[in-house]
């Protein structure tokens, strides 16, 4: 054998020493910079709901809500201030993500949300009913989103919703709407009305 043969099969036969100090400190570097990403993000969040700490709490939905006029299953994407979406509101539970099952009544929102909390909209704090296409981190197509503004504690929230079948959401849109029609025509009557 030649010494070039015998090169090249001495460094076949020889693997990389790997440096297992530098390998786990890498490692342990990395998890370590994971988990303080995390709790930052953490106490951010719990920062947000301690500014949003002078909402009151969420009403609880009547006993006696009335006969369901619309009923839909899907998802709760958040609440932000009304015309400002990145702007999530966190306190109460209203910025936690998950299912949900709407039923809009004479008495207004029901929002029931497993494993989150609950919460009610009474029909005169509701304001509009709109198609959009995003709120709070979450953006779908064109009209993907039904947004409810509603009114609670002095400040305008919209409230993101989204259908398992989205054909739904113009309903939802038009029976709001007609809904605050209706109580804004009944609280305000026109003057012209009143005179007869």
């Amino acid at each position: 054998m030649t010494s070039a043969a015998l090169l090249l099969a001495a460094e076949k036969e020889s693997a990389a020493v790997t440096d297992w100090a530098a390998r786990i400190g890498w490692v342990v570097g990395l998890g370590l910079f994971v988990a303080l990403v995390y709790w930052l993000m953490r106490e951010g969040w719990k920062w947000r709901g301690t500014l949003q700490g002078d909402l009151p709490e969420l009403p609880d939905a009547p006993p006696e809500p009335g006969e369901a006029k619309l009923t839909m299953s899907g998802r709760y994407h958040g609440s932000t201030t009304a015309g400002q979406w990145l702007d999530r509101i966190v306190a109460h539970g209203l910025g936690t993500r998950s299912r949900a099952e709407l039923t809009l009544t004479d008495a207004g929102l029901d929002v029931v949300r497993p494993g989150a909390a609950d919460f009610f909209v009474p029909a005169a704090a509701l304001r509009e009913a709109r198609l959009d296409k995003g709120i709070a981190g979450k953006v779908l197509t064109e009209g993907g989103l039904l947004v409810v503004t509603w009114e609670h504690g002095g400040r305008l929230l919209d409230s993101g919703f989204r259908s398992d079948r989205a054909a739904e959401h113009h309903a939802w849109v038009e029976a709001i709407n007609s809904m605050i029609e209706k109580i804004d025509k009944t609280d305000n009557p026109t003057e012209t009305e009143g005179a007869r």
